[in-house]
C-alpha cells in the first residue's frame, strides 16, 4: 500500500466527514475523492493539518477490510 502526505493541490476539493463521527466534535475523519486518488484528513485539523493521498485501489482495500 503507498500513501503519501500532501500539502497542495487539494483546495477544492469536495471532503464527506465519515458517517460514524458523532456531531460533537470528537473524533472525526474526512475523505475527498480525486480522480485516481482519495485523500484523507483529520475534521479537527482541516486546512493546517496533513492530509494523506491513498490510491482508489488501496482505498477500497482498506475500506473492505475494516468492513
Amino acid at each position: 500500500m503507498s500513501v503519501e502526505r500532501v500539502t497542495k493541490d487539494v483546495d477544492g476539493l469536495h471532503w464527506f466527514k465519515s458517517s460514524h463521527s458523532g456531531s460533537g466534535g470528537g473524533d472525526c475523519v474526512e475523505v475527498a475523492a480525486g480522480r485516481d486518488t482519495v485523500y484523507v484528513r483529520d475534521s479537527k485539523a482541516a486546512g493546517d493539518g496533513p492530509v494523506l493521498r491513498v490510491g482508489r485501489d488501496e482505498w477500497a482495500a482498506f475500506v473492505a477490510h475494516v468492513r
